[in-house]
């Protein structure tokens, strides 16, 4: 069972949907709910670090703990504390009966030096 006191952080879930603008398909974000979490920094590797045209790019993982949900997929997005994550794993259901949590990885890239 998750405990009510660790779910500290508030979050929001998106999902993307695609209109078309000028005649050309564009990729919108959607509020799908505000969520208590159970944010954890994942520890760093250098594996996480990765090279995008031409800068050095790191993720910085994080595990999500929140009640119960049967939506989220990954490709969704939690914005925390204004920064943007993408949820990177299936959800993992919690509990006796896998229906009292749901926990998930999502990670932000950041350019390698800067804080986000």
């Amino acid at each position: 069972m998750i405990e009510t006191g660790k779910l500290d952080r508030r979050i929001t879930l998106q999902i993307a949907s695609t209109i078309k603008e000028s005649g050309r398909p564009k990729t919108i974000w959607l509020e799908l709910a505000r969520v208590w979490a159970e944010v954890r920094d994942v520890p760093p590797s250098r594996a996480a670090e990765q090279m995008s045209e031409g800068a050095s790019m790191a993720n910085r993982p994080c595990r999500i703990r929140i009640r119960y949900r049967s939506d989220i997929t990954p490709g969704m997005r939690v914005i925390l504390d204004g920064r943007t994550l993408h949820v990177v794993s299936m959800p993992a259901d919690l509990g006796l009966r896998g229906r009292e949590g749901t926990e998930f990885m999502a990670e932000e890239l950041t350019t390698a030096g800067q804080e986000p």
